[in-house]
């Protein structure tokens, strides 16, 4: 059974994770109204993953014994001017769930709740491969510049990503 403390914490993230994905959705809805489909596919897979997060950790916590408590999602940002501003957000945000999975471990460690931990290891290794993806794509901007074709050959690879849910693999 999960403590009162690590419980809270918990159903915290559990409601970042939906925030997040409500994030991507609005991410992938400005690039939709920019004609770049291929961007907003980018953000639709991760508006997908975030919900996978979110119900890993709600799982968990029913699995535990906890209840859960979700919460009112703040309404996200609706519109970037370019690929390459809302990838800078993109990256920003990835950095802030770093920093919240980090507090929720040593949350759990200082608790000695060794199974939560356990657990928290797979959004550790998770958010490492989050900042790489969204850091490459504001390189990859940066080099694209002002360059259409460039902008639209990328548009062009983001439209082959495809949702994979590795919450499950895990398992």
């Amino acid at each position: 059974m999960l403590n009162e403390k690590m419980l809270i914490e918990l159903n915290k993230q559990i409601n970042a994770e939906f925030y997040s994905a409500y994030l991507y959705l609005s991410m992938s809805a400005s690039m939709e109204a920019h004609s770049l489909k291929g961007f907003a596919n980018w953000f639709r897979v991760q508006w997908q993953e975030e919900l996978s997060h979110a119900l890993k950790l709600f799982d968990y916590v029913t699995e535990r014994g906890g209840e859960i408590k979700l919460d009112s999602i703040e309404t996200p940002k609706i519109y970037w001017i370019s690929p390459l501003e809302i990838f800078i957000d993109t990256y920003t945000h990835e950095k802030k769930v770093t920093g919240m999975i980090n507090d929720l471990m040593e949350v759990a460690q200082m608790e000695k709740d060794f199974a939560t931990q356990q657990m928290l290891q797979w959004f550790v290794k998770e958010q490492v491969e989050e900042e790489s993806n969204a850091s490459e794509l504001v390189e990859k901007l940066k080099m694209v510049g002002e360059d259409k074709r460039g902008l639209l050959e990328l548009d062009r690879e983001l439209l082959g990503r495809v949702f994979t849910d590795e919450t499950q693999q895990s398992k």
